[in-house]
């Protein structure tokens, strides 16, 4: 099976238009979406749309922001302008998309069954959705948890990461440059972070995703460019808080 990976597009309709144009010619089997569909940027009804028009199987999870925009969860943990950009969403969103929005299924889901499973998808960790996996101790505590797959690829960090169980404990590897490739060890577990389509925290500011062969077992991400500046006009006019428009040139 061949897929692509993407996560935390964040109402930035830009960059997830910019990922999909750069695969458009790959043959992927399924693609799998690791949450926050919205939240900070001013595109939440273009990013659905887009997933919506997806060819073949989309797996989706739903992300913390996606909660609060859909009203599940009150977003007392958000900082102001989290806050202000959730409820900004909840109040654009078409009836439509929002209902999709709010119907997102909690992870861990579980892609491709076995004893235990060959692979998950989740947003912040199988232990827990709403965990940030920044440390080798969170994800040793997201390795024993459900559903146990030899892979399992997470977002919410928006940090384009490995972290690898052995009989040693857990390593952890943050994924440098624009592309890059990664055969898996069938003797080793994975916690993997394509990092963010839409908002990018990693000093680097280029739209993040990966594509996964369960086959060959190989991960390739790569980096693509986007109109920055486009996604900050539109952040700006809908009166969103300037920061959230700022941090997309720094990818921080």
């Amino acid at each position: 099976m061949r897929y692509l990976i993407v996560s935390d597009m964040h109402g930035n309709g830009d960059a997830f238009r910019a990922v999909l144009r750069t695969v458009r010619r790959k043959r992927f089997d399924a693609t799998l979406v690791l949450g926050d569909l919205v939240g900070y940027g001013a595109s939440p009804d273009h990013v659905v749309e887009l997933l919506n028009d997806l060819p073949g199987t989309v797996h989706t999870v739903r992300g913390n922001h996606d909660k609060v925009a859909a009203g599940i969860d009150d977003g007392a943990s958000f900082n102001a302008a989290a806050l202000a950009a959730a409820r900004w969403t909840m109040e654009r969103m078409t009836a439509s998309n929002l209902k999709l929005v709010r119907e997102l299924p909690e992870g861990p889901l579980v892609i491709e069954d076995g004893d235990p499973p060959k692979l998950a998808i989740c947003h912040g960790s199988p232990a827990d959705e709403d965990t940030y996996l920044f440390a080798e101790q969170e994800a040793w505590s997201g390795f024993q948890a459900a559903p146990g797959a030899h892979v399992t690829f997470f977002g919410h960090t928006h940090l384009p990461s490995v972290f690898i169980q052995h009989r040693g404990g857990v390593r952890a590897v943050l994924l440098r440059g624009n592309r890059g490739r990664l055969r898996l060890h069938p003797g080793l577990r994975y916690l993997i972070n394509p990092g963010s389509v839409g908002q990018p925290r990693d000093r680097n500011p280029l739209a993040s995703f990966m594509m996964f062969d369960s086959e060959s077992q190989v991960v390739s991400w790569k980096r693509v460019r986007y109109p920055i500046r486009r996604a900050q006009r539109r952040i700006e006019k809908a009166g969103l808080p300037k920061s959230l428009a700022e941090r997309l040139s720094y990818g921080m």
